[in-house]
């Protein structure tokens, strides 16, 4: 009975290994923490300013602007290594 043909195998390569996360700049956690702490201050100004709080004109505008803040500041948790 004729023997089939050999096939090569290939050398098995692991996958490269991942490269190492890379560390944040310094002002990353200071302006993290700050617009969290600004947003909060913003809303609770306006609160106890009875949304005539840090800019009078805008009315509701305010709470959407702290809070906006604020959500800055937890998105960049998020990316905080």
């Amino acid at each position: 009975m004729p023997e089939s043909k050999s096939r090569k195998k290939t050398a098995y390569t692991p996958p490269p290994e991942p490269a190492a996360p890379k560390a944040n700049p310094s002002w990353w956690a200071p302006t993290m923490l700050t617009l969290m702490i600004a947003g909060l201050v913003w809303v609770v100004v306006t609160y106890i300013w009875q949304s005539g709080g840090p800019i009078p004109g805008i009315g509701s505008w305010n709470l959407a602007i702290g809070f906006a803040l604020m959500m800055v500041g937890f998105v960049m948790t998020m990316r905080w290594r």
